[in-house]
């Protein structure tokens, strides 16, 4: 990532060692209370220095004090961004499991491959031309064209004219895609770290949706409907939104809008429960199964406590659970045993009424372990509810990760027979 030379800039690793960095009182007071990081403190063997230590978030971001956080991740980036393509288009992901689903060129930073990726998608939308709709149009104009607004005209001019207030519909540029690329490559624009040849390109596609209005900044993005005429913009539509929509948040802490935090974090805690839930309701579709994700319920009777499996599998109806996963952003413990985590899938299967639970973890020495729950064998088998622990190698290539859920989506329906 090029930064000029007069902007300090530091360097975190995911869940690296804390590094000691000098800041002043209240950019340091900023970023330990943004959130971005797993934790920012004062240096006590340093006056003026403050300990950053990056958790799950990874990319770049600039305080307001000009100081550049360079967070990078444990995951290979073009690997990262694998699973960001997958999660947003599975469809097309699972048809090429190739890690060029989301071209990332030769950057192996987070912030330049997404400027890339984004800018290549971009391109690819915009190839054919600039795609034009029709958009109602209200407005004040010395002739009449389209249908005249009388309660406007009443209100606004008492009935007299010119001028006359119309609404019509014009075929432009000015769309809700056209919009949303626009405003995504605005974005990218002010992120610190976009090399140069990526920086010129982006100032190119600005150029070509020049004719889109600018997106108000705190607005709800402009709606979209896929369709046959826009299917070739899908592919970027999607990658903006992932960019404009909590992915690149501006970090604004109450009380501390002169220190606000700006630039593109991604949450691998996140990231990797979409890519979990959504490969595996993919897979689970070749056994006739529906899978609802973040799927709600409580643990009382009363439904004070509330909780929500990260996914649940059910029946082709959707009436009838038949497992549920939770997926963790997590390496395995030297043990295997995360405790917390089998209570959490032990109160799952629990409410769910079912004879096993599956946690999913991004690192593990054994491939899957399960575990048997005393107390709970019933059936004429006798057999103990079981919390199963799968764990998947981020390293290995995208079809041998793909193939690793189809085994877990088999294993899932199993479920259906001996629920039957």
């Amino acid at each position: 990532m090029t930064v000029p030379a007069s902007v300090p800039e530091v360097a975190l690793r995911e869940y690296g060692p804390a590094v000691s960095v000098p800041l002043g009182t209240e950019a340091g007071r900023a970023l330990a209370a943004s959130g971005i990081l797993q934790s920012a403190t004062p240096d006590p063997g340093r006056d003026g220095n403050w300990l950053l230590r990056a958790g799950s978030r990874v990319g770049a971001v600039r305080t307001g004090a000009g100081t550049v956080l360079r967070i990078m991740p444990k995951t290979p980036v073009r690997r990262l961004f694998f699973l960001l393509g997958f999660s947003l288009d599975p469809a097309r992901a699972w048809r090429d499991s190739r890690e060029g689903t989301v071209d990332t060129g030769a950057h192996d930073d987070v912030v330049p491959a997404l400027a890339h990726a984004v800018e290549r998608r971009i391109d690819a939308a915009l190839r054919q031309g600039v795609l034009q709709g029709y958009r109602e149009v209200e407005e004040s104009a010395l002739v009449v064209r389209g249908r005249l607004r009388e309660t406007e005209q009443i209100r606004r001019h008492f009935g007299r004219t010119p001028p006359v207030e119309i609404v019509y519909d014009a075929y432009t540029a000015d769309t809700a895609e056209n919009r949303i690329l626009r405003a995504v490559t605005e974005r990218l624009l002010r992120l610190p770290g976009v090399p140069g040849p990526v920086r010129r390109r982006l100032a190119h596609q600005r150029v070509r949706l020049a004719d889109a209005l600018p997106l108000i900044r705190g607005q709800e993005l402009p709606l979209w409907q896929p369709s046959r005429l826009n299917a070739r913009y899908q592919p970027a539509l999607r990658l903006a939104e992932a960019v404009l929509r909590g992915t690149s948040p501006e970090h604004r802490p109450a009380g501390t809008s002169p220190l606000a935090v700006d630039g593109f974090l991604l949450d691998m805690n996140k990231l990797f429960e979409d890519f979990v839930t959504v490969a595996l309701r993919e897979a689970l579709q070749e056994h006739g199964l529906t899978a609802r994700l973040q799927d709600p319920h409580h643990l009382d009777l009363a439904g004070f406590v509330r909780m929500r499996p990260d996914l649940v599998v059910r029946t082709g109806d959707g009436r009838t659970p038949l497992a549920v996963v939770d997926a963790k952003y997590k390496v395995e413990k030297a043990d295997g045993l995360h405790n917390a985590d089998l209570y959490q899938a032990l109160a799952y299967a629990t409410v769910l009424g079912l004879r096993e639970a599956h946690l999913v973890y991004a690192a593990g020495r054994r491939s899957e372990r399960f575990h048997e729950v005393r107390g709970t064998a019933a059936g004429p088998e006798g057999r103990a509810m079981r919390l199963y622990q799968h764990s998947l190698d981020l390293s290995r290539e995208p079809e041998q990760l793909l193939t690793a859920f189809r085994k877990i989506a088999g294993q899932l329906a199993s479920g259906r027979k001996e629920a039957a």
